[in-house]
């Protein structure tokens, strides 16, 4: 029973990695898309490539992930675990069909402590605390701020070029920094299935606490979360290249650049599992609001904000009704 749990898990997981791909897409190449910097296909393909990578270089932030709950060693705990997933799956999915720009990142860490919650197991608050809640509240912060400044420093340095010729070779520069946003994205995001397989392969005893990732795990998760990618998020895509403000390549550049800057460092310095959806997200809006605040659609960014909130309340509340279920019908 219990390696048939732990084989569904891992299933599921997967399944959360490739959703979290195509959700989270929009978030690397949006911003290149609308700026007409990168085609669809390319940008998508990319992308793709880039989260593949991403995904080997650390294993710091899938630890952190790993450690949020502490559940039994047991069927019990893998249970919980899974019950977990499909409420992260169910809010992805939600999320996407009405093309809003949520956390996969915290719909995961959410799922996985509501279902921690209903069972009764240890939720280990002062890591939530540490590594998701006070990250979720400041990187949204530094993106935009970051952004804005970002914006108004290549707006004085290239003042008396020809605005043309700047901007063409922004959309040049793009490339690059969509590549880095992809890298980061892969980074983070399919770390946190790698976390979540790590602790389900801890509690069905398949591994010690101390263990290195196993090497099929890195392989299993980037490879979802990049055909995930490749799938192509296009309802998401519209809303972050389009809605909330038309980018000029030089603004887009400035947001890949200080969201990509952001995903690194609170990988590796800080180990923090943080949104790329949000940081992302609040870049647009800092580098868009240097042309005047008003440019930005507002009632559109109120609307995502509303998403972000509810976001980690949600997926547990799903994850809660999914664990009952679970629990009714494996009976553990």
């Amino acid at each position: 029973m219990d390696l048939a749990i732990v084989i569904a898990v891992v299933v599921v997981a997967l399944v959360f990695d490739y959703t979290n791909g195509f959700h989270d897409a929009a978030n690397a190449i949006a911003t290149s898309v609308s700026t007409r910097a990168l085609t669809p296909r390319i940008a998508l393909g990319m992308a793709a490539i880039f989260n593949f990578v991403g995904a080997f270089l650390g294993q710091e932030v899938a630890k952190t992930v790993s450690s949020v709950i502490d559940v039994p060693d047991d069927t019990h705990g893998l249970v919980i675990v899974l019950g977990g997933l499909f409420g992260a799956i169910a809010w992805n999915l939600i999320t996407w069909y009405f093309g809003l720009p949520s956390s996969s990142s915290h719909a995961l860490i959410g799922g996985l402590v509501g279902a921690a919650i209903a069972s009764g197991s240890t939720v280990e608050w002062s890591v939530i605390n540490e590594k998701v809640l006070i990250p979720m509240l400041l990187s949204p912060v530094v993106g935009f701020t970051l952004a804005f400044a970002l914006m108004l420093a290549i707006m004085w340095i290239f003042r008396h070029r020809n605005q043309h010729r700047v901007q063409r070779g922004f959309r040049l520069g793009q490339t690059v920094s969509a590549a880095a946003m992809s890298l980061g994205h892969g980074l983070q995001d399919a770390q946190k299935t790698m976390g979540v397989i790590f602790l389900a392969l801890l509690t069905g005893g398949f591994v010690e606490a101390g263990d290195p990732l196993p090497t099929w795990v890195i392989f299993a998760a980037a490879g979802a979360i990049s055909l995930g990618t490749w799938s192509g998020g296009w309802r998401i895509m519209r809303t972050l290249g389009r809605r909330i403000i038309h980018l000029d390549p030089a603004r887009g550049f400035a947001s890949e650049t200080v969201a990509s800057g952001i995903l690194y460092t609170t990988a590796f310095v800080f180990h923090a599992p943080i949104s790329t959806t949000q940081t992302i997200t609040s870049a647009i809006m800092g580098a868009g609001a240097t042309k005047r605040f008003s440019a930005v659609r507002w009632g559109v960014a109120r609307s995502i904000v509303v998403a972000w909130v509810l976001t980690f309340p949600m997926a547990g509340l799903i994850a809660i009704v999914c664990y009952w279920v679970l629990h009714l019908l494996i009976g553990a």
